[in-house]
């Protein structure tokens, strides 16, 4: 059976990876805010420094799930989970598309997790992330 002919990961397995790798990344958003409030003095709390501080989170975030997608193909949640992204031939994906993924799943959660809910329309069972990058989560066995 080849990658392509295997049936799509369930949405469910998918947000319960994200629920899973939203602790660590909480983690080294912490240790981020406590360095924006040593630097600063105060809490962060809009302008300039607030939408600076916003973007060091989303690249935080960004770094731990490109980086781990690039060492294995999966982040910690997923492994409780056993998926995997890979690209559509099952082979390691390149940066530029992890990145892509990455970019296109945050719009995707701004709109209320409207491109998650997606993979129950499309007809591979794909979301907006997935279809964008060119890439796929598969379940691995155990």
């Amino acid at each position: 059976m080849t990658i392509s002919q295997r049936p799509p990961t369930l949405i469910g397995w998918r947000l319960l990876a994200l629920l899973y790798d939203f602790f660590p990344v909480l983690a080294l958003w912490f240790v981020a805010a406590g360095v924006f409030t040593l630097l600063h003095g105060d809490g962060v709390r809009g302008g300039w420094l607030g939408a600076l501080e916003f973007a060091v989170f989303w690249g935080i975030a960004g770094l731990y799930a490109t980086r781990s997608w690039q060492r294995g193909g999966q982040t910690i949640g997923m492994r409780a989970w056993r998926l995997q992204v890979t690209d559509a031939t099952g082979q390691p994906a390149n940066l530029r598309a992890l990145w892509r993924r990455y970019a296109i799943a945050s719009v995707s959660l701004l709109c209320g997790g409207l491109g998650f809910c997606w993979a129950w329309l499309d007809r591979d069972g794909l979301t907006w992330h997935d279809r964008a990058s060119g890439l796929r989560v598969r379940r691995v066995p155990p």
